[in-house]
């Protein structure tokens, strides 16, 4: 199978360039997973076709929504494996991008990554994100922040959108089905200041894959009462 082709293609889809530098990045990363998988827990999906597909061509479709291709920074909440935030950085070095982790070993994996691919737009943070917002540096200081975590959309809007600039984005990449929770989340949502632009509907590259990018913009500075500290925000999330 032609992976290049197909990863071309969804970055053509998404408005961005791709290219032969690239694309060898991208098969260094997903060596580097398969490796370090081995040693910790990184992700369920380890085969070569899945890892392009799933994650990914997955990733490089946050790119569908334009306003982030002029933004000049990012965070990106929950990192894990580095998914959205290495891919992006692959795909646009010139915007810096941050990776918060709250496990000391995936954050090594993420320096490794970023060490072997150069990537000197990235940078990474070992922490929760209940606590690193608490930093002045970090707080509304963010373009856009991202999050491809599992947690339900009001818990993630608490983790990520205090991050977020007045004016800037909150991206969250949801599965197919999101309806109920988009309803459940909409009172957080507007408590942290944010309010839901658009849901963006995003197929993937050779395959019946699909999922939402969901776009919620700033447009109220987050109460400092948010987020609320470690491990209330996901025992107690928001009404």
């Amino acid at each position: 199978m032609d992976y290049f082709e197909i990863m071309r293609s969804a970055c053509l889809d998404s408005g961005v360039d791709f290219d032969e530098k690239k694309y060898k990045d991208f098969l260094e990363y997903k060596n580097l997973i398969q490796v370090w998988n081995k040693k910790i827990n990184l992700t369920a999906i380890v085969e070569d076709d899945a890892i392009i597909k799933k994650h990914f061509i997955d990733c490089i479709k946050i790119f569908k929504f334009s306003p982030i291709k002029d933004s000049h920074n990012f965070i990106d909440i929950g990192s894990g494996a580095g998914f959205p935030g290495i891919p992006m950085g692959i795909i646009r070095p010139d915007i810096n991008g941050l990776l918060l982790d709250s496990l000391n070993k995936r954050i090594k994996f993420l320096d490794e990554v970023i060490d072997k691919l150069n990537l000197k737009n990235i940078q990474t943070i070992h922490g929760r994100a209940e606590d690193i917002c608490r930093k002045n540096e970090y707080r509304e200081s963010f373009d856009v922040s991202v999050s491809r975590a599992v947690a339900n959309l009001t818990v993630l809007s608490e983790f990520c959108l205090p991050y977020v600039k007045i004016g800037g984005y909150f991206i969250a990449m949801k599965g197919p089905s999101l309806k109920e929770e988009i309803n459940e989340s909409k009172h957080a949502i507007d408590i942290l200041g944010g309010h839901i632009e658009d849901i963006i509907k995003v197929d993937m590259e050779n395959s019946e894959l699909n999922h939402n990018l969901v776009i919620i913009k700033k447009i109220n500075s987050t109460p400092k009462l948010y987020p609320r500290k470690a491990g209330t925000v996901s025992k107690k999330p928001l009404k």
